[in-house]
């Protein structure tokens, strides 16, 4: 019997005459933990979809070879009656019925044919969540009351009520804290230990490095190499080699001929309340600056605020009893909406592009036109199409957006170039201050680079940008100067060469003392 589980050959793909897949080939042993890595765009994501059966046979060449058999997956189902299960890096659950409800959806348990057993589900529900780590959860409550991590964890205890030998896990930690990170990954080492193979792709190399028995490399849309633990290289730098052909020595670029000018921004004693409790209050007597030319960071915790404090300056977009003042270029300013904040230049890039950044059924045009269309593409109502295409395209082109056409559908492009259209959107507004909340989430370390070089573009010609990060490195690799806030307060600032993780944690640790004495 073959020592392979899955073995794919010579998978080619196309869309639209452009090939996503060319002659990939890929092995992944029983019972290991496999990576896939590669940039975005690479045809990782496109991959597992062929495998799953998203993609149905038929719509691509090659073969898969399933425990020795060759599949010709027609749909999900087709792949889960063999035991393949894949986990999107979009969440496929139900937030308004149960966590029971979700792990059993489309997988029901029933006493008779159109009946679901109820007392089974929920006994079954328990019994899947103790094997994830979160057997003291109450199966009734709905799904949408608890974070992301725990959501992801229901994913895998859903996957694992459908008998799974092979789990494929699609950017399983992007949107989740250190904490939950590590364990979900406790949890595949679990699995592991159970007999499950499992397939992750992820743009976390740490992590990679640290659950992975191999990794394999796609660029390009082709394989490029597998490496395997204990034997070859697996570092960080050593993967990011075969992802870009290139040694990448310095993944943050310096920023020279940047002078730092006049205070753009300011806020002074800024609060603001819970948008659902008015006596809850999120953020208190906030006061920062932010000069031309300078990339100020936000660090702290998850739920330290710094989102919070980026919508409720954007136009009011988060809280209520808002108070304090807001200056740009010396002038108050009152920011009492959306439409407000950007006439008067600020912009604001969220944490999550698909819900609150991009319209994800229109084109890329669409798209990078749409929050300047009423300031520059239109004259008494009427839209200059021609102008649209024409700095949709000089756009598409200066920050370096892979797609054959400005036309092209944003919701097909990968997640580096959805981010790239995001960017673009705002930088067409002209904006003296851009806020960017988590601009490197679950993208490359190539796409990284790029968005970095953005920031520094955007440095140099004079514009105050602040940028919010959960990964400490970014914030001291980016940034001139940093905020760290706590508990919805600022704990401390650090300039330049101050900035380190050990001194960041120290400004959290030393306000959490400061919180316990005043209680």
């Amino acid at each position: 019997m073959s020592e392979y589980i899955l073995e794919m050959n010579h998978i080619t793909k196309e869309f639209s005459g452009v090939k996503a897949l060319d002659d990939v080939n890929l092995k992944v042993k029983k019972g290991e933990i496999m990576a896939i890595c590669g940039e975005n765009g690479a045809g990782k994501s496109t991959l597992m979809n062929v495998l799953s059966g998203t993609y149905p046979f038929g719509t691509y060449t090659g073969d898969i070879v399933y425990n020795g058999e060759i599949c010709k997956f027609r749909n999900l189902r087709d792949s889960e009656a063999k035991g393949i299960v894949i986990i999107h890096q979009e969440l496929a659950l139900s937030p308004y019925l149960s966590i029971a409800e979700n792990v059993f959806l489309g997988n029901e348990r029933k006493s008779a044919p159109g009946v679901i057993d109820w007392t089974e589900t929920r006994k079954q529900a328990q019994e899947l969540l103790k094997r994830v780590g979160m057997e003291n959860e109450n199966v009734n409550v709905p799904v949408n009351t608890l974070g992301v991590g725990k959501q992801q964890l229901i994913e895998i205890a859903k996957a694992l009520g459908k008998d799974t030998n092979l789990l494929i896990l699609d950017e399983p930690t992007a949107a989740l804290n250190d904490r939950e990170s590590a364990q979900l990954l406790e949890l595949m080492l679990q699995l592991k230990a159970q007999g499950i193979t499992c397939i992750i792709i992820s743009h976390k190399l740490n992590e990679i490095s640290y659950v992975a028995d191999s990794i394999t490399i796609i660029r390009d849309g082709k394989s490029i190499e597998t490496l395997e633990k204990g034997k070859d290289d697996f570092s960080e730098e050593r993967i990011i080699k075969g992802m870009v052909g290139r040694e990448l020595t310095n993944r943050y670029p310096k920023r020279e001929d940047c002078p730092i000018g006049d205070v753009i921004l300011e806020v002074k004693n800024w609060n603001v309340f819970h948008p659902d409790d008015a006596n809850r209050q999120m953020l208190k007597d906030i006061n920062i600056q932010v000069r031309a030319g300078e990339v100020v960071g936000l660090a702290g915790l998850m739920g330290a605020g710094r989102t919070e404090l980026a919508m409720s300056l954007f136009g009011r977009s988060y809280g209520q009893k808002i108070s304090g003042d807001i200056l740009i270029n010396g002038e108050k300013v009152d920011l009492k909406d959306v439409r407000t904040a950007i006439k008067h230049r600020m912009a604001y890039v969220s944490e999550d592009r698909k819900t609150y950044g991009l319209v994800l059924i229109d084109s890329i045009k669409f798209n990078m036109t749409l929050s300047a269309l009423r300031e520059f593409f239109s004259k008494k109502g009427v839209v200059d199409h021609n102008l649209e295409a024409v700095r949709s395209e000089e756009y598409r082109t200066k920050i370096n957006v892979k797609t054959n056409s400005i036309d092209q559908t944003v919701g097909s492009l990968s997640g580096g170039n959805q981010q790239k259209v995001v960017l673009a959107k705002w930088m067409l507004t002209e904006p003296d201050v851009l806020i960017l909340d988590e601009p490197t989430r679950g993208i490359d370390v190539g796409a990284k680079y790029e968005i970095y070089c953005v920031i520094n573009e955007l440095a140099k010609a004079g514009k105050a940008v602040v940028v919010i990060s959960s990964e400490m490195p970014e914030i001291i690799g980016t940034c001139d100067r940093t905020y760290v806030i706590n508990e919805g307060e600022i704990a401390g600032e650090l300039k330049g060469d101050e900035i380190t993780q050990e001194a960041i944690m120290a400004c959290i640790m030393a306000h959490n003392r400061k919180e316990e004495v005043e209680a």
